[in-house]
């Protein structure tokens, strides 16, 4: 089971492997900003983060994930969506940029 590591907080929590980094997150008691509902994804960039580390073990970005990403300010090289970044099997460190 990876491990998802709060940069801002220093917090690590446990998450299945396939569920969002949003999702995992959300169920662990995290306070970081988004629009989704249960089930859909507003694809609006609220819950823009910087992955540190373990990027490859994340789903691989998707054609609209870039196109929001492109819109927004701030976005580098380990910018990820959290509603549509899902966790595979290697544990990753994140650092939320709003809450």
């Amino acid at each position: 089971m990876p491990t998802i590591t709060v940069k801002n907080t220093g917090k690590t929590l446990e998450a299945a492997e396939g569920t969002s980094i949003l999702q995992a997150l959300l169920a662990a008691g995290e306070n970081i900003a988004h629009k989704c509902e249960e089930g859909k994804t507003e694809l609006c960039g609220a819950c823009h983060l910087f992955v540190v580390e373990g990027r490859k073990s994340l789903s691989k970005i998707q054609r609209s994930e870039n196109e929001m990403l492109d819109t927004l300010v701030g976005v580098g090289s380990g910018s990820r969506l959290a509603c549509l970044a899902i966790l595979g099997t290697e544990n990753i460190t994140i650092e939320l940029l709003s809450a």
